[in-house]
């Protein structure tokens, strides 16, 4: 018997791979590092947060046990480290330049009562100008209401300038 011819055909290789669209794996790749970026920043913005206010009630503290210093110098020293932490807290374009009863009605934000802008915290506007010296007992409360403050910074996402 003679063999027949089989009708095969020569070898065809496989087409070259497309780079698009990429397989599930680098979509998920891409999603992860997204999400890591993300996860990442929040992370930073949390602890620098954290940090600010943390030290801010390490400064209140040195302010408030300070024996040197007078009453007047003390009030300027509050009056300084709330604009400090607001601006390191807040976007600084949205609280820097706030000054009078706007600078007030934004630390009252952030606090139940509104004492900064009828209570005693509205001594702080006058603070660089005053002559007389604020009591003993109204400096007491006025760190009292700056701690306050800051507690209310620990929790709050963001401030807000009021408007």
């Amino acid at each position: 018997m003679q063999p027949t011819p089989l009708p095969l055909r020569d070898i065809h290789l496989p087409e070259a791979i497309a780079w698009w669209p990429p397989a599930i794996g680098w979509w998920l790749l891409a999603l992860l590092i997204l999400l890591t970026g993300f996860f990442c920043y929040r992370l930073y913005k949390h602890l620098r947060r954290k940090t600010a206010v943390k030290t801010a009630k390490k400064i209140l503290l040195a302010i408030k046990l300070d024996k040197e210093k007078t009453n007047l110098q003390k009030l300027g020293e509050l009056s300084s480290l709330l604009r400090r932490v607001a601006i390191s807290l807040s976007p600084r374009v949205a609280v820097a330049g706030l000054t009078g009863q706007a600078w007030l009605a934004f630390l009252d934000s952030s606090v139940k009562e509104a004492a900064f802008g009828t209570g005693i915290g509205h001594c702080l506007l006058n603070a660089p100008y005053q002559k007389t010296q604020p009591t003993d007992s109204e400096l007491a409360e006025l760190i009292s209401l700056c701690e306050r403050w800051l507690k209310a910074q620990a929790k709050q996402p963001k401030l807000k300038p009021a408007k």
